[in-house]
């Protein structure tokens, strides 16, 4: 009888555990090692880690995917580079990036269709994220949309921006924060909001991935952590 108590004591606690919902935890840049990242990309590229540092070489498109769920309210910031020092892929343009990623399509497995995204920009259109085109079309535009599994990908005015302030200067370093705090969704660079959206059905939940297109830049002083 006591060794039966004692079992069904051990596999209550053990239930307790295995069901109550981890802690979120903060992630900093020791997390940008290989061991922690997904990478999709199109023939013509490299990626490299080192150092702390993510080296991201791209010839027709990449996106590489943070492996770990972020469950909000959360703030992603990072520090990036852009390097314009004519080389074979030193394009300026495209520092782009998604949050708050899922796909609907395989809600339990986000990295299922992994290998058959590859890279090519079309084929996350059909994902739930918030995305930010940062001095997308050769630097001269910068955007931000909501996927909502469509398509079109609706773009509101404000979020279409043009103005020469709101694009990439080369070799210069850039701080940026992605915020999901409920209905906040912002995007800031160097602390300043370059977007901003009340979303009424903010999603709270999903992958953190940096996107490029025929670019050259560096990632580093990665720093995720939860809203208070």
């Amino acid at each position: 009888m006591k060794i039966l108590k004692i079992i069904v004591l051990a596999f209550c606690t053990f239930s307790l555990f295995a069901c109550k919902p981890l802690k979120r935890k903060t992630f900093d840049d020791s997390y940008l090692t290989s061991a922690n990242w997904i990478i999709e990309q199109q023939q013509g590229g490299k990626v490299e880690f080192k150092n702390k540092i993510i080296e991201i070489i791209d010839a027709k498109g990449c996106t590489i995917w943070f492996k770990h769920i972020l469950t909000g309210p959360i703030q992603i910031e990072y520090d990036v580079t852009v390097i314009g020092n004519k080389g074979p892929y030193d394009r300026v343009s495209d520092l782009n990036c998604f949050w708050m990623a899922s796909d609907p399509k395989n809600p339990n497995d986000f990295f299922k269709d992994s290998k058959n995204r590859k890279g090519f920009f079309p084929n996350y259109h059909e994902l739930k994220q918030y995305y930010v085109g940062y001095g997308g079309h050769d630097n001269s535009k910068s955007r931000f949309r909501r996927y909502d599994e469509n398509k079109e990908r609706p773009l509101l005015a404000e979020h279409d921006l043009s103005d020469k302030k709101f694009m990439i200067v080369p070799n210069k370093k850039i701080h940026v924060t992605l915020i999901a705090n409920k209905n906040k969704i912002q995007y800031l660079r160097d602390g300043e909001v370059i977007f901003n959206l009340n979303d009424e059905m903010p999603y709270t939940k999903g992958y953190f991935g940096i996107r490029t297109v025929e670019n050259h830049m560096i990632v580093e002083n990665l720093k995720i952590s939860t809203i208070k």
